[in-house]
């Protein structure tokens, strides 16, 4: 249950940002989503500012590579691609999960799970029209902006399981994003014209209503849950999820007027199988745990 609650929020999240994206740059609605998480969030964070003793760098590194990097990739990379395929690539994050834990955290990896590597990185190669090095349009490039963001996902994920393991799911999120909103909250503020825009331009409140949900619900509270996740189950478990938010991604890019041909469902299926076999190790006792 918690799985497919977190899947449903985290899958609406590039919809959110794809409406955000009408009104406002990249960067100001990457900007304006942490700042609103961290404002939110500050009920949690001040109280526990000890925590930041002997936890400040990892806290720090799960800030920027679980939060800060993704955000800005994520909206520059939907200026020139659909919604939908921005879910769909996001589920590489298991992928990297497991490639980076193998080669950083010394996770010990089976042989099917070396196969869901190979799997993935085929489906996701051909999804972005990954034909040849000279043949990679502008299309590919943005694309490979959301395959940076997943692999930025893999590495928070790693160091929240290996480094964090003590920190309760709350104030790893809050401090997270309080070691990186104040910055954020500035550029925001003296480097964009999101406040001019939402004063002059016609619907921008709409916009912004958006980017509110997106760094409340999509990026807060969605934030918390995956962390717990984390800490309760395998660090290639928790990030499982991205099986289910492909799903919720492509329902509202088809709900919002994308179009999805034969071939890129194909190369789709081909990463659900790949994360598949990737997570295929995983316990069934942490199954029964999050659906009972």
């Amino acid at each position: 249950m918690t799985l497919s609650l977190l899947a449903i929020t985290w899958g609406s999240s590039f919809i959110l940002m794809k409406k955000g994206l009408i009104y406002f740059s990249p960067q100001e609605v990457a900007a304006y989503r942490i700042t609103a998480a961290m404002l939110v969030l500050l009920p949690f964070s001040l109280p526990n500012l000890k925590m930041l003793k002997g936890n400040f760098f990892p806290l720090l590194a799960s800030g920027l590579f679980g939060n800060g990097i993704p955000a800005f990739l994520f909206a520059i990379a939907q200026t020139e691609i659909p919604s939908s395929l921005s879910g769909i690539l996001n589920s590489l994050t298991s992928l990297f999960t497991l490639l980076i834990g193998i080669l950083f955290f010394r996770v010990a990896a089976v042989r099917f799970q070396i196969a869901g590597v190979v799997v993935a990185l085929i489906g996701a190669l051909g999804l972005i029209g990954f034909a040849t090095l000279m043949d990679f349009g502008i299309y590919g490039k943005y694309a490979t902006l959301v395959i940076i963001a997943a692999g930025c996902y893999g590495i928070a994920v790693n160091i929240i399981k290996f480094y964090l393991h003590d920190v309760k799911p709350a104030h790893i999120t809050s401090l997270s994003f309080l070691l990186i909103g104040p910055g954020v909250a500035i550029y925001l503020l003296t480097g964009t014209e999101l406040v001019e825009k939402v004063t002059s331009v016609p619907g921008a409140w709409l916009g912004l209503f958006y980017l509110s949900l997106l760094g409340i619900v999509g990026t807060a509270i969605a934030v918390i849950i995956f962390n717990r996740l984390i800490k309760e189950t395998t660090a290639v478990f928790a990030s499982s999820v991205t099986y289910l938010i492909p799903v919720v991604a492509v329902a509202w890019g088809l709900f919002d007027g994308e179009t999805i041909d034969l071939e890129q469902v194909l190369f789709m299926v081909l990463i659900l199988v790949g994360i598949f076999l990737i997570n295929s190790s995983a316990p069934g006792r942490f199954f029964n745990r999050i659906f009972r």
